[in-house]
């Protein structure tokens, strides 16, 4: 679950604010009820909204397409300084590319349970991934090949590899 802020200043409100500024006005323009902001240094370098269903893409979530937009601003796969700010609570897509990016902070306005009520219940989710992966519903399981490890071999000998 979620953890609440107990000191949000004004900056932080204005930024939640636009966030649901943003996925209100999506919602009139045929996306989803989400919006993102990335914030590096009190401004706004990028923004998204949910763009699952214009774009055929189950994976353009508002906080990815802001995520998305603010790497090819900055020009880096590392959001390191900036924070991601929500229209709700990231669901487990969104959070997992929050921590890849290295966000130093994630913010947002509604919780996993208001989006439930609105129809959009990822809590199934959190749920499924704390279960054992036989149980699943969508089989999900390795097969072992001779060579299956050749791509991290070859990414360990590459010398001008960037890390991440």
């Amino acid at each position: 679950m979620g953890t609440t802020l107990s000191f949000v200043d004004n900056a932080e409100q204005e930024w939640l604010r636009q966030a649901v500024r943003l996925a209100t006005e999506n919602v009139a323009a045929g996306g989803g009820p989400f919006g993102a902001m990335i914030i590096r240094d009190g401004e706004t370098i990028a923004t998204g909204t949910n763009q699952v269903t214009p774009t055929l893409d189950p994976t353009a979530h508002a906080e990815v397409v802001a995520i998305r937009a603010a790497c090819q601003a900055i020009g880096d796969f590392r959001l390191t300084g900036c924070v991601l700010v929500s229209s709700c609570e990231p669901c487990p897509l969104c959070l997992s590319a929050a921590l890849w990016a290295r966000l130093d902070r994630v913010l947002y306005a509604a919780d996993r349970h208001d989006a439930a009520r609105a129809g959009f219940d990822d809590r199934e989710f959190y749920e499924l991934f704390s279960q054992p992966r036989h149980t699943w519903p969508v089989p999900v399981g390795q097969l072992s090949l001779v060579d299956g490890n050749q791509p991290f071999q070859a990414w360990q000998a590459k010398t001008d590899k960037v890390a991440y």
